[in-house]
């Protein structure tokens, strides 16, 4: 690896044919060059002690030729091939890096890659976490490939709802990240505008018309902020966000408050409430 990456330093990016026609131009020069200097090296010495069999301005004249013609022609040639050879070989490499960063259903980047863009995310962005509600119910009513026919579906929607500034991915499973730039606001808005198309549109599959609903979780990134605990709030909103009802975005700022009185609203309370609030409860440390 370190090796190709010196030599796409030292000689461009062989990703491009235009690339390829410039390096095997450059060797070529190279070439004529250096053929040059071991003439200009040899010839005088052996005109000195008598051993050309022409004159001295006759073999200088077929040495620039033959420089020229022998030395920069193969070259060129040489050149040229090993230059197609490695332009192959890069668009291979492309097309393994992007294989191995992609979510072969969706389309979408898959964890790694969505890691990665995580960790080099910078300050005024959002980070989302959306999961398809009750998905393994619609697995088992119509079916994997309707199960799969919902996961593109909704990658569709994520991709067409993100501008190219945003990172879209699928995490696994049912469940899809976004890093998300630009205002706090327009963000939210944002956000809350995927849930609602989700959720007001039907998802033909095997003759089935399916309505999904999403939730979301979302987070900050900030200054001084680890990754990590970026993640974990957002998947901590998630969860609240299912155990609000589902088919909503939760956002982190919300708070203690909203986990309890949201609870409370949908009828539990601090002596009576299900496992799923218990856990919900645990997270936010009630």
């Amino acid at each position: 690896m370190r090796s190709w990456m010196s030599l796409q330093a030292g000689f461009g990016d062989f990703q491009y044919r235009r690339n390829v026609y410039l390096f095997a131009l450059r060797m070529s020069f190279v070439a004529v060059i250096l053929s040059g200097v071991i003439l200009a090296l040899t010839i005088p010495p052996l005109g000195f002690f008598g051993l050309l069999p022409m004159t001295l301005s006759h073999a200088i004249g077929f040495g620039a030729v033959f420089s020229w013609l022998v030395g920069g022609t193969v070259c060129g040639m040489l050149s040229l091939a090993a230059g197609f050879t490695m332009h192959e070989l890069t668009l291979s490499r492309a097309e393994f890096e992007k294989l191995s960063r992609t979510d072969t259903l969706s389309g979408l980047l898959n964890r790694r890659a969505f890691t990665e863009a995580l960790d080099k995310a910078e300050d005024n962005a959002s980070l989302v976490i959306f999961d398809v509600d009750r998905f393994k119910a619609i697995n088992d009513r119509f079916g994997h490939a309707c199960g799969d026919a919902v996961i593109t579906a909704v990658s569709a929607v994520l991709r067409s709802a993100f501008d190219e500034m945003s990172v879209v991915a699928r995490l696994g499973g049912e469940e899809f990240g976004v890093i998300v730039s630009g205002e706090l606001e327009a963000r939210l808005k944002r956000i809350e505008g995927v849930r609602a198309r989700i959720a007001s549109g039907a998802i033909a599959a095997d003759g089935h018309d399916i309505r999904i609903t999403v939730s979301g979780g979302v987070a900050d990134l900030a200054a001084g902020r680890s990754k990590q605990a970026v993640y974990a709030s957002a998947d901590r909103a998630l969860y609240l966000a299912k155990a609000l009802g589902r088919n909503r975005v939760v956002h982190e700022r919300e708070g203690l408050h909203h986990a309890w009185h949201g609870l409370a609203d949908n009828g539990f309370d601090a002596k009576g409430r299900g496992a799923e609030s218990d856990n919900v409860m645990q997270a936010y440390g009630i």
